[in-house]
């Protein structure tokens, strides 16, 4: 008990709790910026460390809830949210996550769209902590090289596993595929549906949110209509 009583006042000092009004955020879902926002210190403690200081929070969040912890059932919760948080649902927060793509010679000569749709993504919104689950839909046309289909898909799933905004996962995903790809003859759409939307607030279930990029030929509307056209066969 102790221990614990020194960890929260260790975590109060830090000045990593802030108090935020709800008219400072709100329900409008600015898109801030293209870099998810973060902390200069957001890397100087362990993985474990801080596995153990959100287990301790989230026991306490449970306690305000009049949750009892003595529960077989509700007992180990505090340590797997530590663990979900830090291992899995927000592990695309830590570079060292980061996929490693290798590029190679485009031998077959193949100079048209190359799509790879229906990417299954679950991330989570930034302003309450609820899924975002969706679809991503990617595509380029080749400068000369190309990657593996498959990295395609871990792209996608290391900028959707961090707090986020919709918009800025979109051009998250679509700056990553230019630098890599060194060509601006990209395209990424999205199509999510945000738990915030619908298990809260106006609670419509029926709702989606599609957003887009389209870079180099991809601005074109017959390629535009191209891409579309494959995404919806």
């Amino acid at each position: 008990m102790k221990h614990q009583e020194t960890l929260l006042n260790t975590l109060l000092s830090e000045n990593h709790l802030h108090n935020f009004s709800d008219h400072e955020i709100g329900d409008d879902h600015l898109y801030t910026g293209l870099e998810t926002p973060l902390t200069a210190d957001a890397f100087s403690i362990s993985d474990s460390e801080k596995k153990e200081k959100i287990a301790y929070l989230f026991q306490e969040i449970m306690k305000v809830m009049g949750l009892d912890l003595n529960d077989d059932s509700l007992k180990g919760t505090p340590n797997r949210v530590a663990k979900m948080y830090i291992d899995e649902i927000f592990s695309g927060l830590n570079p060292a996550n980061k996929p490693k793509i290798a590029l190679f010679d485009n031998k077959y000569q193949y100079n048209q769209m190359l799509v790879e749709k229906n990417i299954t993504f679950y991330s989570n919104c930034e302003h309450h902590f609820v899924p975002i689950i969706g679809r991503a839909h990617l595509a380029y046309v080749s400068s000369g090289k190309v990657i593996g289909l498959s990295k395609l898909n871990r792209i996608v799933q290391y900028y959707a596993k961090r707090p986020q905004v919709q918009e800025r996962l979109t051009n998250q995903i679509a700056n990553e595929l230019v630098t890599i790809l060194e060509t601006e003859d990209v395209a990424v759409i999205i199509d999510a549906k945000h738990l915030c939307v619908s298990s809260r607030g106006i609670q419509d279930d029926t709702s989606s949110t599609v957003t887009s990029f389209y870079g180099g030929v991809f601005k074109s509307p017959s390629k535009i209509a191209e891409l579309q056209n494959s995404i919806n066969n």
